[in-house]
């Protein structure tokens, strides 16, 4: 009672060390958790008051410290939008896999829980920053997701979208691909 431990509910480290209140190390995925953990107090329990400290002066005033924090979340916030978007244009595979014939990706209109009027064609997608790829589906036709009201385009949809990269053996066009 009377301390915040608030990195704990996003960390689940509850020894001593992680029993703190600063959570300006935490990441913008954690800091989104942290707001949900919040929303669901702010709900659910009523207030009694506010702890004075690192967040909060004598007075119940914001501090420098939480308004640091709050524009941290709202940065998060922005980062899940541009994350959502590029779902939307490039949803997760559907994937399977068995020792009998192996890997196996392929696209539907709700391939990766995202309902859409495409189907796409599976392709693997680079993101800057990060290692490896990931199976995405791609629309193959109309134009870029970019340009969607542009009169004249190639008709190859998100295909030639740099980040993108063909499976090997798979056919270009397959809605479908065993690796």
């Amino acid at each position: 009672a009377g301390r915040d431990a608030t990195r704990a509910f996003v960390t689940g480290d509850f020894s001593p060390a992680g029993l703190v209140d600063d959570v300006s190390a935490l990441s913008p995925p954690e800091l989104l958790a942290l707001r949900r953990w919040l929303s669901f107090y702010r709900s659910n329990y009523v207030l009694v008051g506010k702890l004075v400290g690192r967040y909060y002066d004598e007075n119940g005033a914001p501090t420098e410290a939480l308004r640091q924090v709050e524009a941290a979340i709202e940065e998060g916030m922005k980062l899940k939008a541009e994350s959502d978007q590029r779902k939307q244009q490039f949803p997760p595979c559907n994937s399977e896999w068995s020792s009998a014939t192996g890997s196996r990706f392929w696209c539907s209109k709700q391939s990766g829980g995202i309902s859409r009027d495409w189907v796409g064609v599976p392709r693997k997608l680079y993101t800057p920053g990060s290692r490896g790829s990931r199976c995405v589906c791609v629309r193959a036709t109309g134009p870029p997701s970019g340009e969607l009201h542009a009169p004249e385009h190639q008709d190859r949809g998100d295909l030639d979208d740099p980040h993108l990269e063909e499976y090997e053996g798979c056919h270009p066009r397959a809605e479908w691909c065993v690796l």
